[in-house]
């Protein structure tokens, strides 16, 4: 670091201790410091609320004691390192002083310019050291709270999307068995009304984990904040004031469109609900490099080029302790009732799992500034895409589907739906069963409907080895998360088919439709069937 802009606060209530100290200061090889002085224990705290490279404190000051200082001004988040001076006789209060906190302490009587210096820049260099290592473990600790509670939200996601899946399919079933009067019909709809809200939390709980499948174009976010602007502004009111970017990014980044759309979302409302009444947003669109410092400071932060996206309030801002937990899930200051806690978690999670960081910068009283880095994507824009026609194919057909899922329950129905559409269904609990049930049917099987997740073999596997005997099946995925990264992959490139759950009976039989209509080959549709070596492989698990 620079020794010519090294701050030092020297307590001491002796003027001829003052001034030799200082001589011994002045004769630093190193470079110079800059020297104010106190005599007194209030002094000096009130001093040290100012910010000093380091602090010399005197062991007698009068009715007081150098202890005192250093227990307080450590107390009160003062940085940087505090030494200790003892004069004759008052070496027994060096261990008190190290447990007080000190970083050192120096014998008045054996002072010299060359030790005092070298214990001031030695101390200093620790203290730094200290406080990356300090910054470290609590990025660590931070992360592994954050992954832990991701791990558990995704688990709850997964078995809630299984429970959804029968909640919202048995109800819409029912309810188009029933006339449109009929009063039950409408209990129906407002139970499966309620699932689909509860399934909007699932799928927030799983942007949070980062378990989601992403479907990401490179986009300017200029572009899509534009486009949103108008909505925006209607969703805010009247008396918030939303300020458009004044200079924007030029640069692209690689993102899924709708969650982008919903960081935005997400952002804008959580700063409306900052200021009750009325207030002004700021937002900010710039082109910037992120250097080693500032990416050693961010557990997620990543050297290099990238796109800042910032949301700036003028409400009543966080404490600390707040800004420590704001991004976990069903934390809220909110009133009960009034907020689920999942909005800002929801972003947490999109921007990571766009390999983005998002960091917020808050004081009571002062306003709230949300910071989103996403790193710059090469390559060209994606084109808006074109609107999808109204007109349908019908949902129902013929073709043979073999369904494969470990819950019993999920299985009995999609079976039910399937066959309501007039497909024939053979029906497996796991990938076993589904090998059997395959080898033994003597006639053509169309599609493979299989969960991604299930024990002993994931559905990725099963279709693996399908392949080798029905070539010409094709594959379809689902589920409530997936960790597979090969279906991850394929779904980004569009050469996988997949569902996810919580499963409805109109947009699965479409999904259906659409995997029998295809012209892929399921796993297999980006290249060539598996090599021989690979054959043999997959043969022999």
């Amino acid at each position: 670091m620079s020794t010519a802009s090294t701050r030092l606060l020297l307590v001491e209530d002796d003027e001829e201790d003052f001034l030799l100290t200082g001589r011994l200061l002045r004769a630093s090889e190193r470079g110079t410091f800059a020297v104010d002085w106190v005599r007194n224990c209030d002094s000096a705290l009130e001093a040290l609320k100012t910010p000093y490279d380091v602090c010399l404190v005197d062991y007698r000051l009068g009715a007081e004691s150098g202890l005192f200082v250093i227990e307080r001004a450590l107390a009160a988040g003062f940085a940087g390192p505090i030494i200790l001076l003892t004069g004759r006789g008052d070496h027994e209060v060096d261990q008190h002083a190290m447990k007080a906190g000190a970083a050192d302490y120096l014998d008045k009587d054996q002072l010299s310019a060359q030790l005092l210096e070298r214990v001031i820049w030695h101390a200093i260099e620790r203290k730094g050291v200290e406080q990356a290592l300090l910054r470290s473990e609590t990025q660590l600790r931070q992360a592994q709270k954050m992954e832990a509670i991701g791990s558990l939200a995704a688990g709850i996601a997964h078995d809630f999307n299984n429970l959804l899946s029968i909640v919202l399919s048995y109800s819409e079933l029912a309810a188009s068995a029933l006339a449109e009067g009929d009063p039950v019909r409408f209990d129906l709809i407002q139970i499966s009304e309620a699932g689909v809200r509860a399934a909007a939390l699932t799928q927030q709980l799983l942007a949070f984990s980062h378990q989601q499948i992403l479907q990401p174009k490179i986009l300017n976010v200029n572009e899509v904040f534009s486009k949103m602007q108008l909505m925006l502004q209607r969703l805010l009111g009247e008396d918030i004031e939303l300020r458009p970017p004044s200079s924007a990014s030029s640069q692209p980044i690689m993102a899924d469109p709708g969650q982008l759309e919903q960081v935005i979302m997400n952002l804008a409302v959580n700063a409306r609900d900052a200021m009750p009444q009325g207030g002004r947003i700021t937002v900010e669109t710039t082109d910037v490099v992120l250097d080693e410092a500032f990416s050693a400071r961010f557990l997620d932060a990543k050297p290099g080029p990238h796109v800042l996206l910032s949301f700036s309030d003028t409400g009543t801002g966080m404490s600390p302790a707040t800004q420590a937990r704001i991004f976990e899930p069903f934390f809220t200051t909110k009133e009960q009732g009034k907020g689920t806690g999942l909005g800002l978690a929801t972003v947490f999670g999109i921007v990571r799992q766009s390999g983005g960081m998002i960091c917020v910068d808050s004081a009571l009283g002062s306003g709230t500034t949300f910071s989103v880095y996403f790193p710059v994507a090469a390559g060209a824009i994606s084109p808006v895409p074109e609107p999808v026609s109204l007109e349908r194919p019908s949902l129902f057909g013929k073709e043979t589907i073999l369904l494969v899922e470990d819950e019993e329950s999920v299985r009995v129905l999609l079976r039910t739906i399937l066959n309501n559409f007039g497909y024939a269904v053979l029906d497996a609990q796991s990938g076993g069963d589904a090998l059997l049930l395959c080898e033994q049917h003597p006639d053509g099987i169309d599609l493979l409907l299989t969960d991604v997740v299930m024990p002993r073999m994931s559905g990725r596997q099963l279709a693996e080895r399908l392949a080798l005997v029905r070539p010409e099946m094709k594959v379809l995925y689902m589920s409530g998360y997936t960790s597979d990264a090969v279906v991850r992959h394929g779904v980004h490139h569009g050469t996988i088919a997949f569902i996810q759950k919580p499963i409805t009976p109109g947009v699965f039989a479409r999904r259906v439709r659409e995997a029998l209509d295809s012209q892929s080959l399921g796993l297999y549709a980006s290249g060539s069937m598996p090599t021989a070596t690979r054959v043999a492989r997959l043969a022999s698990s």
